[in-house]
């Protein structure tokens, strides 16, 4: 594994989704698509987009040396029925997932689920698909730049 951070969180975060969220889904009375990396589009799956950025640090940040990381989860829902519901699913896994586990396994100090945010498809049954986008606040002690 390489020594930089954003890799270590980024991978940290894979196992996390493909993981505990994944045993979470499954066990909601519904089908839930399970998240998973690499998969072809279209076959049960739902694959994730993941953004990481630094963000600003105050000053009490910068003197403490926390650095502090945005993490963006894009996902895309096919088109169904219960899209919506999938979505709010997913939101729940992922947030229930985050309170069990808070340090990606040690590799933050704190991981926070600070946002989320659902986008219908524009036009009912066009093919775009549902979008769950959920939004992490990281930080990690004692880095430096």
């Amino acid at each position: 594994m390489s020594d930089f951070i954003e890799q270590k969180i980024l991978t940290a975060f894979e196992k996390l989704l493909t993981g505990r969220v994944n045993e979470l889904l499954q066990k909601y009375e519904f089908r839930i698509a399970p998240i998973e990396f690499n998969a072809p589009a279209g076959v049960g799956t739902i694959a994730p987009v993941l953004r990481l950025y630094e963000c600003e640090r105050p000053e009490k940040e910068r003197i403490v040396q926390i650095d502090a990381y945005t993490l963006t989860i894009r996902l895309t829902i096919p088109e169904t029925a219960d899209s919506e519901r999938d979505a709010y699913a997913y939101a729940a896994a992922i947030g229930t997932a985050l309170a069990e586990d808070p340090t990606l396994g040690g590799v933050t100090d704190r991981a926070v689920l600070t946002g989320k945010k659902y986008v219908p498809p524009k036009t009912a049954f066009n093919g775009e698909g549902w979008e769950a986008v959920f939004t992490l606040r990281l930080t990690v002690e004692g880095m430096t730049v």
